[in-house]
C-alpha cells in the first residue's frame, strides 16, 4: 500500500476545499497571465524561487511565476522541490520515505528513481519528521496542480547546508527541459516597511548577479537559494525579477512586514 503525506496547512495557508482551492489558484493564474508586466517567455524557465506564505499574502506573488510554465505544462515532468525547515532542526537535505504528496487537489508522486540518485551523497538523509508539518513546501503543490500536467516530485527539506552541498544535489537531478528546479523562500521577516525594502531589493541583486551568499535574515528559504544560485551559475543561466513585494500590500500594515519575491532562471542569451 503507498504511503502519503496529507496535507498540513489545508484551511491555514490555502482553502481545504479542492473546488474553492482551485477557482483561487486558478483566478491568481489568471490575474498574472494578464498582467502586461508578466511579459510571455521565449525561453523555458529552468527554475522558479517563489514565497510560500497564505495564498491571501504572497499568492498573487507566486503565481507571477507559476503563470510563466503554461507553455511548458506538458514538458516538465518531474520538479524538483527545496524549501527551508521551519518546524524540526535539520542538518543537511531531508528526503521523504512516502510514495507521494497529497494536497486537496489530489496526490503528486514521488520520483524514487531521482531520490535513488541521491542515496550516497552524506549532506542527504530520509526523514520524514521535516517534512511532516513543513509548509514551505506544501503550499506549493495546488501551484504545481494547476500550472502542469503529469509529473513527480522530488521534495527536499533543506536545513544547515552551505551552497556547495545544495548544489550537489540540484546538479545531480539538473537533467533536461523535463526537469523544473523550485525554491519556496520568504524574504526579510517583521521589519518596518521603510526597512524591508531596501533589504528585500538587496536581496533580489544578490539573486539577480548569482551571489550565493545569502544569509537567513535576507531569505528564509537561503540555504536553497544559495545552493540554485551556485547550480546557476555553473550551468549559464539568467535570472530576472518578476515582483518584489511585502505583506503591508495584504494587510495594510506596515510595522511588522514579512518581504515576498518571485524569480525565474532562464537559459542565458550569448551576445
Amino acid at each position: 500500500m503507498a504511503s502519503i503525506r496529507p496535507p498540513a496547512v489545508a484551511g491555514m495557508f490555502y482553502p481545504a476545499d479542492p473546488d474553492e482551492l482551485r477557482q483561487q489558484v486558478q483566478s491568481l493564474l489568471a490575474a498574472a497571465r494578464s498582467d502586461p508586466l508578466n511579459q510571455p517567455l521565449s525561453d523555458q524557465p529552468k527554475a522558479l524561487i517563489v514565497p510560500h506564505a497564505g495564498y491571501l499574502y504572497s499568492g498573487a506573488t507566486a503565481a507571477r511565476a507559476y503563470a510563466l510554465l503554461q507553455p511548458w505544462r506538458q514538458i516538465i515532468r518531474r520538479v524538483v522541490l527545496l524549501g527551508p525547515n521551519h518546524r524540526v532542526p535539520l542538518r543537511g537535505l531531508a528526503a521523504p520515505s512516502w510514495d507521494g504528496f497529497a494536497s486537496p487537489l489530489g496526490t503528486i508522486p514521488v520520483d524514487q528513481s531521482a531520490l535513488a540518485q541521491l542515496e550516497d551523497l552524506p549532506q542527504v538523509q530520509c526523514s520524514d519528521p521535516p517534512h511532516l508539518l513543513e509548509h514551505a513546501l506544501e503550499v506549493q503543490l495546488p501551484f504545481l496542480q494547476c500550472t502542469l500536467e503529469n509529473f513527480q516530485l522530488v521534495p527536499l527539506v533543506v536545513g544547515q547546508a552551505d551552497a556547495r552541498a545544495v548544489a550537489e544535489v540540484l546538479d545531480r537531478l539538473w537533467d533536461g527541459p523535463e526537469t523544473l528546479v523550485v525554491v519556496s523562500s520568504d524574504l526579510s521577516h517583521f521589519l518596518h516597511d521603510s526597512q524591508a525594502r531596501p533589504t528585500d531589493q538587496h536581496t533580489a541583486q544578490a539573486i539577480l548577479t548569482l551571489e550565493a551568499s545569502l544569509r537567513g535574515e535576507q531569505a528564509c528559504g537561503a540555504m536553497p537559494i544559495n545552493g540554485l544560485l551556485r547550480s546557476a551559475r555553473h550551468h549559464h543561466l539568467e535570472p530576472r525579477c518578476l515582483e518584489l513585494c511585502n505583506s503591508s500590500r495584504s494587510t495594510g500594515d506596515r510595522e511588522r512586514v514579512v518581504g515576498y519575491g518571485a524569480f525565474v532562471l532562464l537559459p542565458e542569451h550569448k551576445s
